[in-house]
Parts: C-alpha cells; structure tokens; sequence
C-alpha cells in the first residue's frame, strides 16, 4: 500500500514530485497489476457514466415513488434568468448534483462515488468546473483518481457508509474528496487538497442518516446539493491559501468517532430525524402502506 492516510498520501507527492492522482493511479497499477492504459480506461468508462447520469438528470427524471425528481431542471431554469444570488458555477454543481442523484432515485444508472447515496457531489463539481476550467478528458478523469485517494483514506480508517457512520460518512465522505479534486484541477498544491477536505469534512461533521420512508430520496437528494456547495466553498477558502486549525487525518478520526457514537435510529434506519417527523410517517404510509 502507498499510503495509508492523508498526511503519507501528501508525503509521496512531495518526496515524488507527483500528483495526488498520480499516487493514486500508481497504487491502482500496484494493486490491481493492470497496465496503466487499462486503469485510465476503466475510470474513463466510470467518467463516462456520470456524465450520462448529469445529462440525463438535467433533462428531468421523477422517481416511482413521486418523492424526488425534477429539481435539477427547475435549478438550471433559475439559472439561465441570471439572477441568482451566489454564482453561476457553484448552482451548475448543485444542479449537476441533484439531477444525478435524482437519476439514482428513478432507477437509473449513476457511478457510485463513493456510494449510490451519495453519488451527486462528485460529478455535480466534476462538470460545472469544466465550464470554468476546460480540462482535458485526461484531466477530468485524473479528478476522479484525486477523489478516490481521499475516498480511499476515510474507507480505510473510517466509513462511507450512511449505515455506519451516519451521511457525516456519506456525503460528507464524498463532498470532502471533490473538494480535493477540484484544487487540484483548479492548480493548487496536494496540501491545498487535504486543507479542502479536512475543512469540507469539519462541516459535515455529526449529520446523521434519516431517510424517508428508508429510500434515497429525501433528504438525500438535497443533502447531495449542499454537499457540492460545501465543496466548492471549500475549495476555494483552500486555494485563497487558509488551512484547517485540526489536521485532515484528525478531522477523519473525528468523524469515525462520532460515527460509533452516533444512535442507531440515526444511521440509515429511518427510525429518527426527519424520517421519524409526521410527514415523514405519512410519505412512507402513502408508499408502502400502514403497518400492521
């Protein structure tokens, strides 16, 4: 293994002089013993999926169930009135982010990154930064090795799951390794990445897990949303040059912890929080019926 934690993963890239990608595409070759042409193939062929999904989303997708669908295109609508609040980049990724997750609640195929449930974030930054950056296709698939190497690091001495950890662990997981990526796309140092995700992370810290009706609709669609926007907040305090206070791997070890003692209703069993609020009751009876 070439790193275990985010501080080895920093270390390689300056002992090297390469990459946070270009670790991580080197760990894939050790690991996996696949040439590195396969390697970029196959995460080409992931790129490919998330960009069908963005695609499709924005176009307006609904669930079976009526809970999610259409909010992507009502966001893109807003967006070409012009007169939003914020910018114009940072609605593209919520945007992008929503529109695959709601992909993912119409059944429809989405790349996993680093769960279904969290599958918006990534991608939803991934293609609002071309806009902005024009990458190449190689630079855009090196963003997803970028996000995978921190995915890789809270995998390993964490959790990405809901179900563990609470969505501190899902979508936090996931807006904290797009922060990455995007610093990197955008030309900052791999130091710059880790202060992305510790300070993405620290404000996803302690966000628990209570799906409606236990399905990845509500309010996993719209967590997805924020959790882009934290992204590209945090990127860009990155690149401005401020630093996180707790280092990265401290604020992963944090997370893990609250994650353990974190209640069960609040970890993906849809026994608490909005889940268990009155309307979240009567969604899930309107869905599947009263219990008995």
């Amino acid at each position: 293994m070439f790193f275990r934690n985010v501080k080895e993963l920093i270390d390689k890239t300056t002992t090297e002089g390469i990459s946070i990608s270009e670790v991580m595409i080197r760990q894939e070759m050790a690991y996996t013993g696949k040439s590195r042409e396969d390697i970029m193939a196959e995460m080409d062929r992931n790129l490919t999926v998330m960009e069908q999904a963005v695609e499709r989303g924005i176009k307006g997708v609904h669930s079976p169930t009526g809970l999610t669908g259409g909010d992507a295109v009502l966001l893109q609508k807003y967006i070409e009135k012009g007169n939003f609040l914020t910018g114009e980049t940072i609605l593209d990724a919520v945007s992008k982010a929503v529109a695959t997750n709601e992909v993912n609640a119409a059944m429809g195929t989405i790349c996993a990154t680093p769960t279904a449930g969290s599958a918006g974030v990534v991608p939803g930054t991934l293609f609002a930064v071309k806009a902005k950056l024009n990458p190449t296709r190689e630079e855009m698939i090196r963003f997803l090795f970028t996000s995978g190497a921190f995915g890789f690091v809270v995998a390993n001495n964490a959790s990405i799951s809901g179900a563990a950890g609470g969505c501190q662990a899902e979508v936090g997981s996931a807006s904290g390794m797009a922060a990455a990526a995007i610093v990197e796309m955008a030309g900052g140092t791999p130091q710059q990445s880790a202060e992305a995700m510790a300070i993405t992370l620290k404000n996803m810290l302690g966000l628990v897990c209570d799906p409606v009706a236990g399905l990845v609709e509500v309010p996993c669609v719209k967590r997805n949303a924020m959790g882009a926007a934290n992204a590209m907040v945090a990127a860009d305090m990155a690149l401005a040059g401020i630093t996180s206070r707790i280092p990265c791997d401290e604020v992963i070890d944090a997370m893990f912890k609250i994650g353990q003692q974190m209640p069960t209703a609040l970890k993906e069993t849809a026994l608490g929080g909005l889940a268990a609020t009155p309307t979240g009751k009567a969604l899930e009876e309107k869905i599947f019926g009263a219990k008995s």
